[in-house]
């Protein structure tokens, strides 16, 4: 199974500007003085440079660095990347608190993050209060927060339900209506989806390929206020390849500072999701 397309930010900038003078000098005669004008000299502008390559964002695999899983009849679900490399994966669910510092951090820091849109949350209309303690940006932008926050949108389902309470074609429903709802407002269609409390079953896979999805994504690790890690394993430690689940909640902002330095401290770089998942399937 091929990964989808690799979506990038683009940063370009650059010109090059010239100025051009003219000079004027006099002659003298006996009777008559002739003012003559000399034609200003032809300059040539230096050809603007070609635009440097957007650096993309986040680590990128290295050749070799992971094994490309068996391709199969349903989307693979994937919960941790194969690596032995001290590279970890940003995610965030849902869209309720549209921080404005938290799109900031993003964008200014270029940190990698992949969200996972759920439209009931991206669409709420709820109070805009920033003088509130971390501020409430319930509806805040809509879409356009998340087109502007520059980072991949993928699936989270229309309404957030529990999945294994829907037949096939109520998760179909689901997981196509977001996928459409997510195309027209963001020009892209999902490839990744991940299903509401990680509940999913041989429906939901079926459902997902059927809505075009290529693979199903869970986490290792969650995030919870403060920024603090609530591990899935004993030794409650972050690991190579370990997938965080965040949430648009209060405080995003001073949260996902908090973490983020809190990784970096831990010697992991932050991954490029989009490419080691290509690499991966």
């Amino acid at each position: 199974m091929t990964r989808g397309t690799l979506r990038r930010i683009i940063v370009t900038g650059g010109a090059i500007g010239a100025s051009v003078s003219c000079a004027a000098g006099g002659v003298a005669a006996p009777q008559a003085a002739h003012r003559v004008l000399e034609a200003p000299p032809m300059v040539v502008s230096s050809p603007s440079p070609s635009p440097t390559p957007p650096r993309p964002i986040g680590v990128l695999p290295i050749p070799g660095e992971v094994k490309k899983i068996e391709a199969a009849e349903l989307p693979p679900v994937i919960s941790s990347i194969p690596t032995a490399r001290k590279v970890v994966f940003l995610t965030i669910d849902d869209g309720w608190e549209q921080d404005p510092g938290f799109a900031r951090q993003v964008r200014d820091r270029r940190i990698p993050i992949t969200v996972f849109a759920m439209r009931d949350a991206v669409e709420a209309k709820g109070p805009i209060d920033p003088s509130a303690a971390g501020g409430r940006y319930v509806g805040a932008g809509g879409w356009s927060y998340f087109q502007d926050l520059g980072a991949p949108v993928e699936n989270h389902t229309l309404t957030h339900p529990n999945l294994r309470a829907l037949g096939f074609d109520g998760q179909k429903a689901e997981i196509c209506g977001a996928s459409r709802a997510i195309k027209r407002r963001m020009g892209v269609r999902p490839a990744l989806f991940r299903p509401p409390f990680g509940n999913y079953n041989t429906d939901t896979l079926r459902a997902a390929k059927a809505c075009g999805i290529e693979t199903v994504l869970l986490w290792t690790a969650s995030v919870q206020p403060g920024g603090k890690i609530a591990y899935q394993t004993p030794d409650k430690k972050l690991h190579p390849g370990d997938i965080l689940l965040l949430h648009f909640r209060p405080h995003l902002s001073r949260d996902f500072r908090i973490l983020v330095n809190k990784i970096e401290r831990r010697g992991f770089e932050l991954g490029n999701l989009a490419a080691y998942l290509a690499a991966l399937t």
